[in-house]
């Protein structure tokens, strides 16, 4: 069998991840009682190093269980309290790229893991295992026992107070149905000791906490619309019971294990942030917690210690009373993500569209793409950036080949809004500035020119992309009032006397996201011309430059084409692969736990051109996406600087936390 490195998958991937920058996780405690502004002290339990959330306290005394990134992927960590040492990382999953919801009961640790591929596309690969943590420095896959089924999909565990039951949020073994607002999964439970024997208790519900071993609190939207908390026994001898009132939105409980009360968080149409509260279930009332210590931040997922003496919750690490050191809040320019290729380095950009200069050395990048970022220009080891264009709003990037004149340097770029409709006018641009402005000493370049390329009257024109030649543009444009492909010419474009573009796709459908193959042949694109009456299905398609040969590549496995999404394609440097993002690896974790859920697409894949060989590169909750392949496969580029273990000085962006304003269930599709 090929190794990876023989099939030529190798290089560095950089890409970028909608929103994970800015979380700034850490795992904080306040005790249970009394609560009030003037008694109660906020402990941080974690560290500040990268992001730590979905925590579950293992006693009362404020030792937990975590989930931390620190090494590149998400891991299960135990820590003490006032502890100064790093926390321990446990026995998990050896193989896998995602950890989450960890519990220690005992000597035995139960996780979500998605190390162990679903038997089709567009299924979770999420199920719940547990391992013992004696002798763990010698865990391996053998020693991993599944409790879900295979076949079947389990989010967000819970342990009975004994520890003989568990409960899942679990979408069994029928296919994923496109959503993930809400996950349509039951309320299933099961021994320990017999996984096998489960029982439905509720059709529909999420994240289950028990109370004892004789009930169980779980979140669903309610009919009214409301997420709401709902209980119900165990034995199940009646239907769920919704608890939490309407005219508030209440998820992810916690059970107190008095059986009276619940942690929950809130969202209230009157606030803009997300908090967590303490809910009596026979009087109905609400007490507030973190607003009380944090009302200008948002909280997530609380849990309650054993004795219901701790209530623990993750939020950004900035705030009052957080303990904060200088490191912990930088947002590195490139963070090392671990790839499940060795031959295949992966690489998070604080940014988004990023793009190789010819030779590797330097990443043109747009830092925000909403609100007037511009262009910027950073060291492909991430120690330095530049700002070569600002105060324009600006999105993708393509850095055109070497001209005669090795001194300068020229980046396509799109000038306005990236979500408009065809005829409203976005604008190619093409930026030149001299190589000797990229000096360490300095932040701006101050000689770069832009030359804009497309006329103003052609409506919508975007992602651009310059041939390898350095001869031409493909770009997509919304001037016939349908966004397709065209080309020009990369020096003159279609302006001040150039010739006018050359449409090569036509049609009421969307071609976007061109992308050339190493030798100028082909180029890439993604569309939904199979299917124009959805606006979201997009698979990959190859055409020649002048139009012809136009053909869809059929992922092997993807016989489904109402659900393949698919954007942001590019080659490998070898011209043989496909990578992109895409919704084929499901719903990784339960979307209303996360303070933005991107998804229905967020993983990258990669695949032959021919459609085989399909491989799949990130496993996370986030939405992952804008990828570039770097231009010459044989240049091994080292992380300068960067550290796994974080604990070195980085260059970035201070770490400001700036979460959305809302609920977290938002559709965002670049």
């Amino acid at each position: 069998m090929e190794s990876a490195t023989t099939l030529g998958v190798n290089g560095t991937i950089v890409f970028t991840t909608i929103g994970r920058i800015d979380y700034g996780f850490d795992i904080f405690s306040v005790p249970l009682h009394p609560i009030s502004t003037s008694t109660a002290t906020e402990h941080r339990l974690t560290d500040g190093t990268t992001v730590n959330f979905n925590g579950q306290f293992v006693d009362d005394n404020n030792s937990l269980v975590f989930i931390s990134e620190r090494t590149g992927y998400p891991r299960v960590y135990l820590t003490g309290p006032g502890s100064n040492n790093p926390p321990e990382q446990l026995p998990s999953a050896p193989g896998s790229l995602f950890h989450d919801r960890p519990i220690l009961h005992g000597n035995r640790l139960f996780f979500v893991s998605a190390h162990q591929p679903s038997e089709s596309l567009y299924k979770s690969w999420s199920a719940v295992y547990s391992v013992s943590i004696d002798n763990h420095n010698q865990t391996n896959d053998d020693q991993i026992n599944r409790l879900t089924p295979y076949g079947a999909v389990d989010y967000s565990p819970a342990i009975s107070i004994s520890g003989e039951f568990v409960a899942v949020a679990s979408y069994g073994s029928k296919p994923w149905g496109g959503e993930f607002h809400e996950l349509h999964t039951q309320i299933v439970v099961f021994p320990v000791t017999d996984p096998n024997k489960r029982t439905v208790l509720a059709e529909r519900g999420g994240w289950p906490t028990w109370s004892g071993d004789s009930a169980i609190y779980f979140h669903r939207q309610s009919e009214d619309g409301w997420w709401s908390i709902y209980r119900v026994a165990f034995p199940a001898t009646e239907s769920p019971l919704r608890v939490t009132p309407p005219g508030v939105h209440a998820f992810t409980p916690a059970a107190m294990h008095d059986g009276k009360k619940i942690a929950v968080a809130t969202r209230r149409k009157d606030k803009a942030y997300r908090h967590i509260e303490i809910f009596d279930t026979e009087s109905g009332e609400f007490e507030p917690v973190t607003e009380l210590l944090n009302p200008e931040l948002h909280h997530y997922n609380p849990f309650v210690s054993p004795g219901s003496k701790f209530l623990g919750y993750h939020r950004f690490r900035g705030g009052s009373n957080s303990g904060e050191q200088k490191g912990d809040k930088i947002i590195p320019n490139l963070e090392p993500i671990v790839s499940p290729i060795k031959s295949l380095k992966m690489v998070r950009l604080n940014g988004s569209f990023p793009s190789f200069s010819p030779d590797g050395n330097f990443l043109a990048f747009n830092p925000d793409f909403e609100t007037g970022g511009g262009v910027k220009i950073m060291k492909s080891d991430g120690s330095k950036r530049w700002t070569l264009i600002k105060g324009r709003v600006a999105f993708y990037t393509s850095w055109a080949p070497c001209l005669s004149d090795k001194k300068k340097h020229v980046i396509f770029t799109s000038l306005g809004s990236i979500f408009q409709p065809a005829r409203v006018t976005v604008q190619v641009a093409r930026i030149t500035f001299d190589a000797s402005s990229l000096d360490p000493r300095c932040e701006n370049i101050e000689n770069a020119e832009i030359k804009i390329m497309t006329n103003e009257e052609t409506g919508n024109n975007g992602f651009p992309a310059c041939s390898p030649d350095g001869k031409l543009v493909v770009f997509r444009s919304g001037r016939s009032g349908h966004k397709n492909l065209y080309v020009m010419d990369a020096v003159d474009g279609e302006v001040d006397g150039g010739n006018s573009a050359r449409q090569i796709t036509e049609g009421a459908w969307v071609d976007t996201m061109p992308s050339w193959s190493p030798d100028g042949q082909v180029i890439a694109f993604s569309s939904n011309r199979h299917d124009p009456s959805n606006p979201v299905t997009f698979g990959i398609y190859l055409i020649r430059p002048d139009g012809s040969d136009l053909r869809r590549v059929h992922v092997e496995g993807s016989s489904d084409s109402d659900m393949e999404r698919i954007n942001h394609v590019c080659f490998s440097p070898n011209g043989e692969w496909l990578l992109f993002t895409t919704n084929m690896g499901g719903v990784t974790a339960e979307a209303v736990s996360f303070p933005n859920q991107f998804q229905p697409y967020g993983d990258l894949f990669i695949v032959k051109v021919d459609g085989s060989g399909l491989r799949r590169l990130t496993c996370d909750g986030y939405e992952n996406g804008t990828p570039v392949w770097h231009s010459n496969g044989e240049l091994d580029i080292e992380i300068g600087n960067l550290s796994l273990n974080g604990n070195v000085e980085v260059d970035g962006d201070e770490l400001k936390g700036l979460q959305p304003k809302y609920l977290g269930l938002r559709c965002h599709r670049l």
